[in-house]
């Protein structure tokens, strides 16, 4: 579809008679508004009407923001204009001829034709109002000015109205002088607002349909020039305006159409649809003008589909949400940041990277890496595996092994291998909760309450930690020259060298789990009170992984272990 830059209105004779005709039907007190309010509107154009194309062009600015990946491409978007939500500038060229069509006939058959005011609809819309009947006149052109001044289409008295409307044709007859038709339509498809927020054909084509303008069919195209006229009508209203609009008899197929789209339309979060929305609000909260990020867009996406996958295997077993993170390990650059199972959750805009819950086993290294920093224990020590009874301010604490089984005196390296409880405590025994408390602190945990208030427990999760908080931890354990914590070189080589012991970690996970990795890595699980966390959490040469599942409702899993629910992710 192509455009002139300039066209003939109708014929000076038309509008000589259109004038006289309103002159016989008005009355004389409107006249005299009217007559007052084109001269302003005629001298003042250029005041009123805006700038060049390229200057509005130029001032657009999408309400959604890219992030891109470590290779360059685009991987998520993020929302940075509260106000509106609209996409970046489309081309004429971007909206499918169906849709264009549909916007004309329903805005301005003639608009190809006109100077930018239909004067016949304009003296006849004169007339009606001034009976006291409402009709709209106003082009595409007019429409425009007034989506570019707010002045021109701020509400007001009907004496206002009217001089609005008189400013709006001078300033259409102004801006027609200056912009070509293909630049005022392409404009005025960009800036029209629809339903809700949503501003501009290609925002509303993206929320409405999930796909780009240039790709909308007819009866789409006919919806959204449909709600051109009343954005918040009811589905009923904006079916039957685009049935019209359509020529067709049949309605009912449309209006279930129009019922699913304006549906989507009410909330609209198009950044969620992404493969890192949650790590785009993340990195963009923390530096709002970094917008290339460190994430691998191939590696994100394979993280996504492997987290979703293993999630619907696990789906009777009452376990919908997850997350996974992948850091690089030398440099702790953010290599994959799933924060959800997207649509298998019922809490997809929850970021459960950061989300705080009971770390469960995830913390026994730490405080075993402690006890040898401190030379209370070696990897060869003996440590006791049998019940134990603990009296604390609040009563007596009394500890289990996960599998109420309990193996007696056993190597502090098959305790921490095999995740043991009762020999953990001990060591919190031999350590004071309070300098476990500190140990955790130093490897980076915002613990909320003191080691005091967790007491014993502490060796066993009680805790409440971020997915991010571990892999970070687990990531400073595993380098071996990093000052950062209190805990040697020799000390983290030891602990790192008992949790890729696979022959250490059989008493209560087996030779053949999925802890037993072809390559070297040192990995530990985790499970808190009654299964409502599971966690994954080791490190290799390169990689950092930590991985999450559960529920955002806390409500427990069925028969969900470590090695069942996070460890195949992982």
């Amino acid at each position: 579809m192509t455009f002139s830059a300039h066209k003939s209105p109708r014929s000076l004779r038309s509008l000589i008679h259109g004038v006289a005709e309103v002159f016989v039907v008005s009355s004389l007190a409107s006249l005299t508004v009217s007559l007052v309010a084109l001269m302003p509107a005629t001298s003042m154009a250029a005041e009123t009407a805006p700038g060049s194309f390229a200057q509005v062009k130029a001032l657009h600015r999408s309400s959604m923001t890219a992030i891109m990946d470590r290779q360059g491409q685009p991987i998520a978007h993020v929302r940075t204009n509260q106000q509106v939500l609209q996409s970046d500038w489309a081309g004429l060229a971007d909206f499918s001829p169906a849709l264009l069509s549909m916007v004309l006939r329903s805005e301005d058959q003639d608009f190809a034709q006109h100077w930018g005011v239909d004067f016949s609809a304009l003296l006849a819309a004169l007339k009606q109002n001034a009976q006291g009947q409402r009709r709209g006149a106003s082009t595409i052109s007019m429409q425009l000015v007034g989506l570019l001044d707010a002045d021109l289409k701020r509400p007001g008295s009907k004496q206002r109205t009217l001089v609005q409307k008189l400013g709006q044709a001078g300033a259409a007859l102004w801006l027609e002088r200056r912009w070509s038709k293909a630049e005022i339509l392409e404009a005025y498809l960009n800036k029209v607002p629809l339903s809700g927020e949503l501003v501009g054909m290609p925002m509303a084509s993206q929320a409405l349909f999930g796909k780009a303008a240039h790709g909308l069919s007819l009866e789409e195209g006919a919806i959204l020039a449909a709600l051109l006229r009343a954005p918040n009508a009811a589905p009923a209203l904006v079916a039957k305006r685009a049935c019209l609009l359509l020529k067709l008899h049949a309605c009912d197929l449309l209006e279930g159409q129009v019922r699913i789209a304006l549906s989507q339309a009410k909330s609209p979060e198009l950044g969620l649809k992404s493969a890192a929305s949650h790590y785009a609000r993340y990195i963009t909260k923390r530096a709002p003008a970094q917008y290339q990020s460190s994430l691998d867009g191939p590696l994100q996406r394979f993280a996504q589909q492997a987290l979703q996958r293993h999630l619907r295997e696990l789906s009777n077993r009452q376990v919908e949400d997850g997350a996974a993170l992948i850091l690089e390990r030398n440099s702790g650059e953010v290599l994959a940041w799933v924060g959800s199972s997207g649509t298998l959750s019922d809490a997809a805009q929850v970021d459960f990277v950061l989300a705080k819950r009971q770390a469960g086993s995830t913390l026994k290294p730490f405080l075993y890496a402690q006890a040898l920093e401190e030379r209370r224990l070696s990897a060869a020590s003996l440590i006791d595996d049998r019940p134990i009874n603990l009296s604390t301010a609040a009563g007596l604490y009394v500890p289990h092994n996960y599998e109420q089984q309990y193996a007696g005196p056993v190597s502090v390296r098959t305790a921490l291998a095999s995740s043991l409880n009762i020999p953990a405590v001990r060591v919190a025994v031999m350590l004071t909760p309070e300098k476990v408390f500190q140990t955790l602190r130093g490897f980076g945990f915002k613990l909320r309450e003191t080691g005091g208030y967790f007491g014993y427990s502490l060796a066993l999760g009680s805790a409440e930690v971020s997915l991010l908080e571990l892999a970070q931890a687990y990531r400073q354990l595993s380098l071996l020259n990093d000052g950062t914590a209190s805990i040697s070189a020799p000390s983290k080589f030891i602990v790192g060298d008992i949790l890729s012991d696979n022959n250490a970690r059989a008493l209560s996970f087996g030779l053949h789990s999925p802890l037993a990795t072809r390559g070297w890595a040192a990995v530990k699980t985790g499970t808190s009170k009654d299964m409502r966390d599971n966690w994954c959490i080791g490190f290799t040469d390169q990689y950092v992984i930590a991985v999450w599942v559960g529920n955002a409702t806390g409500e427990p899993m069925h028969r969900v272990s470590g090695v069942t629910g996070a460890a195949p992710i992982w």
